[in-house]
């Protein structure tokens, strides 16, 4: 996962793919914009504030030298509700979770803009 943008970045929470799912935790700060929509932003937000999206770092572009792949997969968090939001920070035991597939059409590493992509929803831990 990337921390940080533009050159001053670092890939954390580093994770060989296999047969099971990879799992991936982190925190962002949540403001109302001045249209009323909620803004995302902190260390792994990127973007601009209408358009934030999550960088998963693939391949030599997560510092894994040997792969023949260099990607990254934009998982986006312009879609999340207050109403989610609210969900979420009005109990205790629940996180915003989305589940993105990890293989991309070409039979690869998945990148780009996250595809198909099903949103973020509350979960519990």
């Amino acid at each position: 996962m990337q921390l940080g943008s533009a050159n001053k970045f670092e890939t954390v929470q580093k994770q060989r793919s296999g047969s099971a799912d990879l799992h991936f935790k982190l925190e962002v700060t949540v403001r109302r914009s001045k249209d009323g929509r909620p803004d995302f932003f902190g260390p792994y937000a990127q973007g601009p504030g209408s358009e934030r999206f999550i960088y998963l770092r693939i391949g030599q572009a997560a510092g894994q030298l040997d792969s023949e792949w260099s990607r990254r997969l934009k998982i986006p968090l312009r879609d999340i509700s207050w109403d989610v939001i609210n969900e979420v920070m009005s109990t205790y035991n629940r996180i915003l979770e989305a589940i993105v597939p990890g293989t991309g059409r070409d039979g690869g590493p998945n990148c780009a803009t996250v595809k198909p992509f099903a949103g973020w929803h509350a979960a519990d831990i």
